[in-house]
């Protein structure tokens, strides 16, 4: 009898849980761990603890990591994964406005299961290692080449010159794609510090001149201007946004005078930070009395005096008073969504008039969050981390809001109950929080899809009566189509199979 041939079965079986990235989670975790990932998979469940969903219920959590790399400039990015997975992650990103080439080692059984993969992903690396070309390449394992274990920490650190950063992302490890930024902006500041900490590193393009405050976490534009303003009186800049645009921003995000956690669940960074003896000051200035606390925090973590703090606030405070009055809101909003920054909108929401009895965030609950969570609970707000699709559903049938702020399954179940909606991550957060210019742009945006409430009713009114689900439409004589809940279940493991494989490269 010949030898059988090797075979890794990450996703065995039929129904809850089999097919796709997702599938057969605890499967594809228990062969990682016996491939050698344990480590990394307990850093991973230290850092971005799980909630009532223990698997992504948004996109590939590798989309978060895949945008930092391709926003930095003179990077190279490539990816060791599913050829459905990597074709899913590049066009989603190119989607998104990436207008960069992304490499792919493929793999199948054979060099899977022999180790060539790891050969291969070597091969690929010394190949593209050009430090005409880049200062940087970063090689990140999706879920299959984890879980078997393909060893990117044997890959050297650097090759001509260029540095060379790989990550494992898998999507049994990674809650959301938003703490996949975390994972490789952490993982480019320990390799920055450790430059740091061996001898001089190349300076900056620009350096403030003088002490600066580093901002961590993907915000609008405009944000760091408004914070280098809101600064300026305490005698601070505001320092390099971290996930950063290109390598020495990461020398200048390290030699700050304190770290601005705006996204407060970059855990990793949050630790190179504190290992570079950095103070972390959680919240953002969104509102009156956020930005107050946030300059009273911020002078307390540099050493400034307290009659500086004071003018600052003298100074900005007023202004947002007067934003906010300007332009009430006046409505009950419900938010959620898997950003971060789900908190802050729904303080600059109240403060604004509105009433906001539930917000819901995918990301976890850490020290950093805890200013906004305790102000929003003051305020009779249920806050939930780890939100899940279900409760954030939940949320909209149970307080019937004028307006719901969410992803897009949210979405769209409030639209089908008449109720208007927003899309946070496009229409909410790619707009500006802080001081007066968040105060004078959140509520314009927000009374104008409140207002649309009547063409909501309108278009309820029209359809009235064309049934639901199987039975909707017009049917000759009244002869409605029949129910067969037996085909339902008959393909409901295979429905769920390929709702997950469709999660896991993006919608």
């Amino acid at each position: 009898m010949g030898r059988q041939p090797d075979r890794l079965d990450l996703a065995s079986g039929s129904g809850e849980g089999a097919g796709g990235c997702h599938g057969g989670k605890e499967t594809m975790r228990e062969a990682a761990r016996a491939a050698g990932k344990s480590e990394i998979l307990d850093r991973y469940a230290a850092d971005y603890p799980q909630g009532p969903h223990d698997q992504p219920q948004s996109m590939c959590p590798a989309f978060g990591s895949l945008r930092v790399g391709l926003r930095m400039r003179r990077t190279a990015t490539v990816l060791s994964g599913s050829a459905c997975c990597v074709y899913g992650l590049t066009f989603t990103s190119h989607f998104y406005g990436a207008r960069r080439s992304v490499g792919y080692v493929p793999f199948n059984s054979e060099t899977l299961v022999t180790g060539k993969l790891f050969e291969d992903i070597k091969e690929a690396v010394e190949g593209l290692a050009d430090p005409a070309h880049y200062d940087v390449i970063v090689v990140t394992n999706l879920c299959v080449p984890t879980a078997s274990g393909v060893p990117l920490r044997l890959l050297k650190k650097q090759i001509n010159g260029v540095r060379i950063v790989g990550i494992d992302v898998p999507g049994f490890g990674i809650p959301t794609h938003a703490e996949a930024k975390d994972v490789l902006a952490g993982a480019m500041l320990a390799y920055a510090r450790e430059e740091v900490q061996e001898g001089p590193v190349a300076a900056p393009a620009t350096r403030a001149d003088r002490p600066t405050i580093t901002l961590l976490g993907e915000m609008f534009p405009a944000d760091p201007v408004v914070f280098g303003q809101l600064l300026e009186p305490l005698g601070l800049a505001a320092g390099p946004v971290v996930p950063t645009r290109e390598w020495r921003e990461l020398y200048a995000a390290l030699d700050c005078a304190a770290v601005a956690a705006v996204h407060p669940f970059y855990t990793a960074s949050i630790r190179e930070f504190t290992a570079a003896g950095r103070s972390i000051v959680g919240s953002a200035p969104v509102g009156v009395d956020g930005t107050a606390a946030w300059l009273d925090a911020i002078g307390a973590a540099c050493g400034i005096a307290q009659d500086h703090v004071d003018a600052a606030k003298n100074r900005f405070v007023p202004a947002i008073r007067g934003a906010l009055a300007a332009t009430p809101i006046r409505g009950r909003v419900t938010v959620s969504g898997y950003e971060g920054s789900e908190l802050l909108v729904a303080r600059l929401l109240i403060e604004s008039g509105a009433e906001v009895p539930y917000v819901g965030t995918a990301c976890p609950r850490t020290p950093w969050s805890d200013p906004d969570r305790a102000w929003l609970e003051a305020k009779g707000v249920r806050v939930q981390y780890r939100a899940s699709l279900e409760q954030d559903l939940a949320a909209v049938d149970e307080f019937r809001p004028d307006l719901a702020i969410g992803t897009t399954p949210v979405v769209q179940h409030a639209k089908s109950r008449a109720i208007p909606a927003l899309y946070f991550t496009n229409l909410i957060s790619a707009r500006p929080l802080m001081g007066p210019a968040g105060a004078g742009s959140l509520p314009m945006v927000i009374n104008a899809a409140i207002a649309n409430k009547a063409r909501f009713d309108r278009m309820t009114g029209f359809f009235e009566g064309v049934g639901a689900g199987h039975a909707t439409g017009i049917w000759e004589e009244g002869r409605l189509p029949e129910d067969r809940p037996q085909f339902k279940k008959k393909y409901a493991a295979l429905n769920e199979a390929a709702r997950k494989a469709s999660e896991a490269v993006g919608s």
